[in-house]
């Protein structure tokens, strides 16, 4: 089957939209009152989470890396907004840490940082799928999904349960 006849995973087609909805909504959050922006937020990563956790991983070896190309300046201005959106509650204690089988402190963690680390993987996704084949953009997609198997998985389950409270449990009521 040639790329032309290639017909990319349903699943695959969610990532690729939900991940363009969040940098979206990432990149215009100054714009959103608090509560709203945590309302959207707890709609959609769960999504996210359900896509991604969908793909199925057959494409095997692949040639194509996700590509860094989110600049760090852009990055610190992304997780700096969204810290005066959150204030006081951006920070919360994690314990899905695997330093905290190791400590006799509570470590914390950041909802702005994990919400501008995840932008930052879906960013970088969605540059490197702009020009690609419909092949090469399902390896990417899988690759992404590694990602979330070994490493941002657990941060978006983590942020979920940190946005949760700050959305239910706030003090700002």
């Amino acid at each position: 089957m040639n790329d032309n006849e290639y017909k990319l995973q349903p699943n695959t087609l969610a990532v690729i939209a939900l991940t363009n909805e969040y940098c979206g909504m990432i990149e215009n959050c100054a714009t959103y009152e608090r509560d709203s922006f945590i309302a959207k937020l707890l709609k959609i990563i769960p999504r996210i989470y359900i896509a991604m956790n969908d793909v199925e991983l057959d494409s095997g070896y692949s040639d194509y890396f996700i590509e860094p190309s989110l600049e760090e300046t852009v990055y610190d201005q992304v997780r700096t907004l969204l810290s005066r959106l959150f204030g006081e509650e951006d920070v919360y204690l994690e314990v899905f840490m695997e330093d905290m089988k190791y400590s006799e402190t509570p470590i914390s963690a950041a909802i702005s940082e994990n919400l501008a680390d995840m932008y930052q993987e879906f960013y970088n996704l969605l540059h490197s799928l702009k020009d690609a084949t419909s092949v090469v953009q399902q390896q990417l997609v899988e690759q992404c999904k590694e990602n979330f198997i070994n490493y941002w998985g657990q941060t978006l389950c983590n942020v979920l349960r940190a946005l949760n409270n700050a959305f239910y449990n706030s003090s700002t009521e």
